[in-house]
């Protein structure tokens, strides 16, 4: 949610970001709506007002006297002009806090301002894409991948897009896990368990409703979301509450895994790996002071970028433009792996800021020394996603023989040098 003292005091700029965003919202009916309900307020006040300098008249006076019964007209006509503007004013906010929430984040001014995902800027590459196996084929077209994936029991049991992973291939995402998590755990973050479902609360704090219920599994007896990622609930882990500024910055990894219903993907594109309904992930959340959370993000995005690096596989960074931009971010990179049988650029991490947005939806707030609390920044990072990664090892170290070698830093996690 954005300050609403920017959308009061900046409306241009606001109405730019949503342009450059792509986002469809009538900026001008909420700013109708901000000034009704705010003329309302001075309204109720004034008959508060109004009320309570009668009632100090009534006190003066002798009851039963024809003062004293006009006033009691009065307060009753007073009293009932507040109630109806009390209903009027509860059902204006109702209104005016759900038209806040489809008014997207404002982009940093380091953002590219371009329409489509054709403006993203290759921020920076590492490896040599010409390096990768000659051998490369695409991972679902390997006979390792076809041996120990099995997509049509997947299908059998709940679906297409929901695999079983089994022997070796089910170590190997195990290796990648832990492999994340200690890492994560070396650069400072705590670990973190956490549900796999959440609330419509939780789901509207971090930008997932209203923006992306279609991309959600739902469970309605209990009204609630499976979740598309660990960012969900664990920046709602300290939604209502008042940090310690002392505490600050914190960081949290969690593992889990994601579901994610990827209504409309089809294609070769999805094929495999490298687009499931559920799939792990260790996902890097920060909440930071606010002077501070563009540092943090290069901080979280040399996290991501150094797993990639170890692992031993060439990647991209991504400036995403503005209208590639997440509805809740002012700043992303994506990673993205090169995939040498597919010949494509996989993403693998977004690591994004919110500035306050996802903070002032969650009421998460710290009190600076000597001043009224305010709202922390928020930011989160993939580190990393496992099934892409995967693909991109499958492919790019496919040896002669048919098997896979399995980077030197998993080696240790998996127990031996190659995937047969």
């Amino acid at each position: 949610m954005i300050d609403t003292k920017i959308l009061r005091e900046e409306p241009e700029r606001v109405r730019e970001a949503i342009a450059n965003k792509g986002n469809d919202c009538d900026l001008d009916a909420i700013l109708t709506m901000d000034h009704e309900r705010r003329q309302l307020i001075t309204t109720v006040e004034q008959l508060r007002a109004q009320q309570k300098s009668v009632n100090t008249e009534m006190a003066a006076l002798d009851k039963g006297s024809p003062e004293f019964l006009a006033k009691v007209e009065e307060m009753r006509a007073v009293a009932s002009k507040v109630k109806e503007g009390d209903s009027t004013l509860k059902e204006l906010e109702e209104e005016w806090l759900q038209s806040l929430l489809s008014i997207p984040n404002i982009a940093h001014s380091s953002v590219p301002v371009a329409p489509t995902p054709e403006g993203n800027v290759v921020h920076s590459t590492w490896g040599d894409i010409a390096s990768a196996s000659p051998r490369a084929v695409a991972h679902y077209d390997s006979d390792v991948f076809k041996r120990l994936s099995d997509f049509p029991r997947g299908a059998k049991v709940t679906g297409a897009g929901w695999p079983f992973f089994q022997g070796g291939l089910a170590r190997l995402i195990r290796s990648l896990i832990n492999f994340y998590l200690d890492e994560a755990r070396d650069n400072g973050f705590e670990e973190l368990m956490a549900p796999l479902v959440v609330n419509e609360a939780s789901a509207r704090a971090t930008g997932q409703l209203p923006d992306k219920e279609g991309q959600m599994y739902v469970i309605p007896q209990e009204g609630f979301y499976m979740i598309p990622t660990s960012e969900v609930p664990v920046t709602n882990f300290y939604r209502d509450e008042i940090l310690n500024e002392a505490d600050l910055p914190i960081y949290r990894a969690c593992y889990t895994p994601c579901f994610r219903r990827e209504a409309g993907s089809h294609g070769k594109d999805v094929r495999g790996l490298n687009r499931t309904h559920q799939f792990d992930k260790v996902e890097l959340v920060k909440w930071v002071k606010p002077g501070e959370s563009y540092d943090e993000l290069e901080s979280l995005r040399g996290h991501s970028e150094q797993l990639l690096q170890k692992l031993e596989l060439p990647y991209r960074v991504l400036l995403m433009c503005t209208g590639d931009l997440g509805f809740t971010q002012t700043k992303k990179y994506d990673l993205e792996v090169w995939a040498a049988g597919q010949e494509r650029w996989l993403e693998v991490s977004s690591c994004s800021n919110f500035e306050s947005f996802q903070a002032r939806r969650a009421n998460i707030r710290y009190r600076p020394q000597g001043e009224k609390p305010v709202h922390v920044h928020t930011l989160n990072g993939s580190a990393l996603a496992v099934p892409r990664v995967l693909a991109a090892i499958l492919e790019n170290n496919l040896q002669e023989d048919g098997r896979v070698k399995i980077p030197t830093v998993l080696v240790d996690y998996f127990g031996q040098e190659y995937l047969t």
